[in-house]
């Protein structure tokens, strides 16, 4: 941890603050979200179908609008949309504490969403812009208070929404305003470099992205990394089902959940500095990316000890419980390790691939298409995971999570062989 102080200190002030801000984003944002849809079920008492819808408009309205988001940061500037996105979630958030009605519910829900497609892209733009050549030193800073915050969020959530969850939204929502009026006041103006013509200046949104979806090297590395996307998001899906199904319903599969929680994020707090620090030192940013996602793809070789044991009798001891979790718990420590070496190299190849010009652009078209891609990759997960159970086939899940990281790291070797990870594109013509 002292390196990851001394680092935080060698960056000027506006990486400072949009590393704070980060941590502060995900600390309200989850200490809400992971308890919305017991509110909604049993709070409220609605139908489990408009649970699930009121969570897909909040999701599709993120992970669909990134685009939208990039392209306004990279038109308006950085700064207004990490403030618009903000003060969107902070109405969205209060709303959700004092609505019941089921449009003003989808309504909060889409503005908590199209909040994150506005900050995101502009956070993510801002930051390569002010950390110049110390990009993956910043981005490795960056996912150390990325995951304070997703580690500390839902513990502060659970003590609130104990009280009442309308105390977890005002709580949330006025986290998200002192955010706004900080960054109002301290965040300094930035605007993203487009091309050296003056009159590509003026060229329209639809140039603008015809840039980027013509950009073969970078639509080839987004079509790569979306089976990472898959993989990581299995930290919420298949290894706390697995959990709950080996040690039980209640206390004991709550426990071991929680505890893939915290070896995930324990270990990218205490190691993302020091082991981003020694890949650079040793690898190509591509080589990098390949070992993150063959480590990924291991990942999900532990599981298949137990993937054939019975669920959980209630007499299990703590003691068989531990046996039972351990593989699960290997699991997620190789898949945050994989994450750790991947997400600085996989945030500099974007700005790399996108030229470092229109890079909020680039970044919320590489969301998104990762974002349809964690759909997808969720129902095949859910569906894959029902009929191993119902075939006998328990391991099918996770042999198919494995190859699927095995194809990704064949991808990326594919574009570092070839050369496609240092292409600079060049601006299409209007």
């Amino acid at each position: 941890m002292i390196r990851t102080v001394r680092q935080f200190r060698s960056f000027s002030r506006p990486v400072q603050l949009l590393v704070i801000n980060q941590f502060t984003i995900n600390l309200g944002f989850y200490m809400l979200i992971p308890y919305l849809a017991a509110h909604l079920s049993d709070g409220l008492g609605l139908a489990t179908w408009l649970v699930g819808l009121i969570l897909g408009v909040r999701n599709f309205s993120q992970q669909g609008m990134f685009l939208i988001g990039g392209t306004l940061a990279d038109r308006l500037g950085y700064k207004p949309l990490i403030i618009a996105g903000c003060l969107l979630r902070t109405a969205g958030f209060a709303l959700l504490g004092v609505v019941d009605s089921v449009p003003a519910l989808v309504l909060a829900s889409a503005a908590t969403g199209f909040a994150g497609a506005l900050f995101n892209p502009a956070v993510r733009a801002y930051l390569s812009h002010d950390a110049g050549d110390r990009r993956v030193e910043a981005f490795a800073l960056f996912n150390v208070f990325y995951q304070a915050g997703i580690l500390l969020g839902p513990l502060v959530g659970m003590v609130l929404t104990g009280v009442a969850f309308q105390l977890t939204c005002f709580v949330s929502a006025a986290v998200f305003a002192a955010l706004t009026i900080l960054q109002a006041r301290a965040l300094p103006q930035r605007k993203a470099q487009r091309t050296d013509s003056a009159a590509d200046t003026k060229q329209s949104v639809l140039t603008d992205w015809r840039t980027a979806f013509s950009n073969g090297s970078f639509v080839m590395f987004s079509v790569a990394m979306i089976g990472s996307y898959v993989l990581s998001f299995q930290v919420y899906l298949a290894l706390p089902l697995e959990a709950r199904r080996l040690a039980g319903e209640g206390l004991p599969g709550t426990a071991t959940v929680a505890a893939l929680f915290a070896v995930s994020g324990i270990l990218a707090i205490a190691g993302q500095v020091r082991i981003t620090a020694w890949c650079k030192r040793r690898w190509e940013p591509g080589r990098c990316l390949m070992v993150g996602l063959l480590l990924m793809s291991a990942a999900f070789l532990p599981p298949l000890i137990t993937a054939g044991s019975p669920s959980a009798a209630e007499s299990l001891s703590p003691a068989e419980i531990l046996v039972r979790a351990i593989p699960l718990l290997l699991s997620a420590a190789l898949l945050a390790l994989g994450q750790v070496i991947v997400f600085p190299f996989e945030m500099e190849t974007i700005v790399t691939l996108a030229g470092n010009r229109l890079v909020a652009t680039y970044y919320g078209l590489y969301n998104t298409v990762c974002g349809v891609g964690i759909m997808a990759g969720n129902l095949l997960t859910g569906s894959a995971l029902d009929i191993a159970r119902s075939s006998g086939f328990a391991m099918l899940p996770w042999l198919g999570m494995a190859v699927i990281g095995l194809c990704c790291a064949a991808g990326i070797s594919t574009l570092e062989r070839t050369s496609r990870l240092s292409a600079v594109p060049q601006p299409a013509q209007s």
